[in-house]
């Protein structure tokens, strides 16, 4: 009895402040739907539909201290199937095969790839005799080579202009090693049913039209920017202003990853909240300095509107993609609290955004930037509310500003740190410090100046915004490059369990979201996360899904079996391993066939004429080809054939032998890979 009334009180205790876990009980049914191995039937969407209305109505009547419980399955429910809604709903036709011929579409987005070339994203695509019926909704080119004698670059190809080149394509790969980053459903929610490149010019066959007006503005004040800005500190510009990150070469994108400071160039919350600070505190001052308007009308709520539309204009103009919507929610989020008297920044306003993002896009909850963000602001807000509740002074008054954003860089990237060293494997040690230097001139710099360039471009008389917005760019990117490269400036860390994150976000917001001495059981999972993490287990032995690479685990770190190709697999698998050396590096600690440790050795034969005259091998021996076994052996060969059907390939030791667990063991057949 004693424990059912601690149970009771402690349940009425969070009664006003469960709001903030609506959107966290969703994220465990979105979750759980792209966890599964197997596609769910509609009926299984139909029943859980069914189930959440019937719950609702349980909700009502069963009491106060139940009807959290039953809300808690409702919204499980309900996250489930939005996700499965979505995932429905952008279903298109995906490549099932390599292909090679003409390729015609039309321009709907222009960036870079990981290699640095201009990349394309078509839309309208019509393939050589491949019927439309399986013909991809879009595919995206990388363009190498000499286009048009090395002459051509991403301004001449215009937004909505018709082209037609003769590419290389194939589906969308699966991960490079179980339970690594998938970018199968990244693309499928992206609509894009075949990736690959060109090495011949790109022709255009049809003009641009009345379409995509929004993208050809955007393109054009890119253009703008990086004719006034010249070199990286224009391409910079232009990503900032329109989201085209184009311009940037990748050594500058390094620079600003290994200082911590690649966030800069994403349209996200911290771009759009001080577009919408400037411009909020600019029409408040404006009706300040006016009596006769200010006294007679609702000045603060109507400045929050004029910043709600330039944040929704910004939204318009830097592409849409799911960060910069991501930030405009939370934005609009709290300038509609303004409107409506309610606190602007709370963990309330948090969750709602939350929702908002989650319901329209499920697949968000997947990716480093809707983690990222909402670790980032949620704990800044449960920081500075903790702060202003205990009444904390933040040293002398003329020192609080500079104290205040000394500890939300801090707080950001204590919050922002795991996730990111999760999915990207590194850690930036002098983070800190080069936020402290280049934060601030964003805030009171860089985004006013690109407001008023904006505002001046149609006048053309945006040069004199621009160059004062350059020399805030010219110090970010100085900075960015001082601290890159300082000595142990970056750290490599090793990938965990697919589980650790998620286990260490649940203590986390435990900690922060219950009420009472109950939340400090949140340190639990936190530290466990923290153990396991540090214990994880990394592959013995890695096979790619083509046969062509092979990565051993040795004392010394991974060998790999050979010094070129197959580079995209070959970093990926040493950045998981935490191992921040290079592809040749790594190559160089092979020393021909590996003993498998038991009893047997593994050899890697690459090319039809290795594979015809390889015909030595025991029993015990592993061997693996990039084509199809030519032959009976007597050995386990795995080939390209079985490859196909299996994914990338990770190896184990236990007492049994080698266990072998395959990427379709891990992803399952789902819709983006059936």
């Amino acid at each position: 009895m004693r424990f059912w009334h601690a149970f009771a009180g402690g349940i009425l205790q969070q009664r006003g402040y469960l709001f903030p876990w609506v959107p966290v009980f969703m994220a465990v049914g979105i979750a759980g739907y792209f966890s599964l191995r197997v596609e769910p039937s509609i009926d299984v969407f139909f029943w859980l539909g069914a189930g959440a209305a019937l719950s609702i109505a349980i909700a009502a009547r069963a009491g106060p201290v139940f009807a959290p419980f039953v809300w808690m399955i409702t919204l499980v429910s309900v996250g489930f199937c939005l996700a499965g809604l979505r995932a429905h709903q952008v279903e298109g036709p995906v490549l099932g095969w390599r292909y090679y011929g003409a390729v015609e579409g039309r321009i709907v987005a222009i960036d870079r790839s990981a290699s640095d070339a201009i990349r394309l994203t078509l839309d309208r695509v019509v393939l050589d005799r491949v019927a439309p019926a399986k013909t991809p909704r879009r595919v995206r080119i990388s363009l190498h080579g000499a286009q048009n004698g090395g002459a051509q670059n991403y301004v001449d190809l215009q937004p909505g202009l018709g082209v037609m080149t003769t590419a290389h394509l194939s589906p969308p790969s699966g991960p490079v090693e179980p339970e690594g980053f998938d970018f199968q459903p990244h693309a499928w929610f992206q609509r894009i049913g075949g990736i690959g490149y060109s090495r011949v010019p790109v022709l255009a066959i049809a003009p641009s039209g009345g379409e995509l007006r929004v993208f050809k503005w955007r393109m054009a004040l890119s253009a703008r920017a990086q004719a006034a800005l010249s070199g990286e500190v224009g391409g910079f510009g232009a990503a900032i202003m329109t989201g085209d990150r184009s311009g940037i070469e990748k050594e500058t994108i390094l620079a600003l990853r290994a200082s911590n400071l690649a966030h800069l160039l994403a349209i996200s919350g911290l771009h759009m909240g001080l577009l919408a600070g400037f411009v909020f505190a600019v029409f408040r001052l404006f009706f300040a300095t006016l009596p006769w308007l200010g006294l007679r009308v609702p000045g603060k709520k109507l400045s929050a509107g004029m910043a709600l539309m330039v944040a929704a204009a910004y939204l318009a103009l830097s592409g849409g993609n799911v960060a910069t919507e991501r930030a405009f929610v939370m934005v609009a989020v709290a300038l509609i609290a303004v409107v409506l008297d309610r606190r602007a920044f709370s963990l309330r306003a948090v969750a709602t955004a939350a929702i908002i993002v989650l319901a329209l896009r499920p697949e968000a909850l997947l990716g480093p930037g809707f983690q990222m963000s909402f670790a980032a602001t949620t704990a800044l807000i449960a920081v500075f509310g903790l702060i202003r509740d205990l009444d904390i002074k933040l040293g002398l008054k003329w020192l609080r500003p500079v104290l205040a954003v000394v500890l939300s860089s801090a707080v950001a990237g204590a919050a922002t740190g795991p996730v990111g060293a999760a999915h990207f494997n590194q850690l930036a040690h002098y983070g800190l410090l080069a936020n402290l230097l280049s934060v601030p001139l964003m805030g009171v710099l860089v985004m006013p100046a690109a407001v008023v360039a904006a505002l001046l471009l149609p006048l053309g008389l945006e040069g004199i915004a621009l160059y004062v917005m350059g020399l805030g760019l010219r110090w970010i990117l100085g900075g960015a490059d001082f601290v890159a490269n300082m000595e142990g400036a970056q750290g490599q860390i090793v990938s965990p369990a697919v589980w650790v994150l998620p286990l260490m976000a649940s203590g986390f917001l435990f900690l922060i979201l219950w009420q009472g001495r109950v939340r400090f059981v949140g340190v639990l999972p936190v530290l466990a996360s923290v153990y396991f993490w540090a214990m994880t287990e990394r592959p013995e032995i890695l096979i790619a899904d083509t046969g062509s690479l092979v990565g051993v685990l040795t004392a010394n770190g991974r060998a790999l079996s050979k010094p070129k190709g197959a580079g995209f697999v070959a970093r990926n698998w040493l950045e998981n391993d935490g191992d921040g050396v290079t592809q040749a590096q790594a190559a160089a600690r092979w020393g021909g066939p590996i003993d498998l440790g038991v009893g047997g050795v593994l050899h890697q034969v690459s090319g039809k004429r290795a594979t015809a005259a390889f015909d030595t091998c025991a029993k015990a021996d592993l061997v693996v080809m990039n084509v199809t076994q030519p032959r009976d052996l007597p050995c386990r060969v795995i080939d390209l054939d079985s490859l196909r059907e299996t994914g990338s390939l990770a190896l184990y030791s236990d007492k049994t032998g080698l266990r072998i667990v395959s990427a379709r063991d891990i992803t399952g057949v789902r819709l983006w890979n059936k």
